[in-house]
């Protein structure tokens, strides 16, 4: 990854810049540091702590950072803007924890990333996990400790942690290693469905809004015409609201009850 590509992905992120939801990813699997993103290369048949940070390997850089091995990590599924390594510094900004988070791609099984039934206080309309069968999402896995685990559950207050069962819904690594089990962050307030009654699929932000304006004449009567009429008008908590329960009037929701049953442990 090249100087210019690591500082593009900490150019803005979706809570400062809503239409860009949801932020800039990798195109690598990499370390999270602060403001840095290092590529990392994952060794097939290694050990985590044997795959390759620059010049060392990753065991020993989160050793030299006083940071927790792999191995009392916290793999979670990343669906949403919790890729974004600029979105990420944002949400542990002020914190007390600078961010140090291996991110790895990976292959998950049945669940596709789709639009949650609410707007973010920040303007955007986020990510949920939806179930599908069949197909396959390339996301990223963050390894978490602890203490990040607890700050990024503090972030989601609109998601449950729950634990994906492996056999229903298997994540492989590009190394090829399957990982046992892993967290994913569920909406607590179901998925939007297309016109054709199917989960709607996450999209472009400012297409995302445009299609959801386009749909309903009494969306466009409270948040005009354009996306950036929509990001000024959600400004209003007491809107937000109002659009909370049109989406359901408009029979625009879906539930996701196997996901939202999942265990949290």
């Amino acid at each position: 990854m090249t100087m210019a590509e690591a500082v593009d992905l900490f150019h803005g992120d979706p809570m400062t810049q809503p239409l860009t939801y949801p932020g800039r990813t990798p195109a690598t699997s990499g370390v999270l540091m602060d403001g840095a993103y290092l590529q990392l290369r994952l060794e097939e048949s290694a050990p985590a702590d044997d795959w390759q940070a620059g010049d060392e390997t990753l065991g020993e850089l989160l050793a030299r950072l006083g940071r927790s091995p792999m191995s009392e990590r916290h793999p979670v599924v990343a669906v949403g803007s919790n890729a974004s390594p600029g979105q990420l510094r944002r949400k542990f900004a002020g914190r007390g924890i600078p961010p140090v988070i291996p991110m790895t791609l990976a292959d998950v099984d049945g669940l596709a990333p789709g639009v949650s039934a609410h707007v973010n206080r920040w303007g955007y309309v986020p990510a949920v996990p939806v179930e599908a069968p069949g197909e396959t999402s390339r996301l990223f896995v963050l390894w978490l400790d602890e203490r990040e685990l607890a700050v990024l559950d503090l972030t989601e207050p609109n998601y449950w942690r729950r634990r994906l069962p492996a056999e229903r819904h298997p994540v492989t690594l590009d190394s090829g290693g399957p990982l046992p089990s892993c967290f994913v962050y569920v909406g607590r307030h179901g998925c939007l469905v297309d016109e054709a009654g199917e989960a709607r699929r996450l999209a472009d932000q400012r297409a995302l809004i445009q299609c959801l304006l386009d749909e309903s004449p009494e969306l466009r009567r409270l948040c005009g015409s354009t996306p950036e009429e929509f990001l000024v008008s959600v400004r209003d908590e007491a809107l937000r609201d109002t659009i909370y329960r049109l989406f359901p009037a408009e029979r625009r929701t879906m539930s996701q009850p196997a996901l939202a049953d999942l265990p949290s442990r």
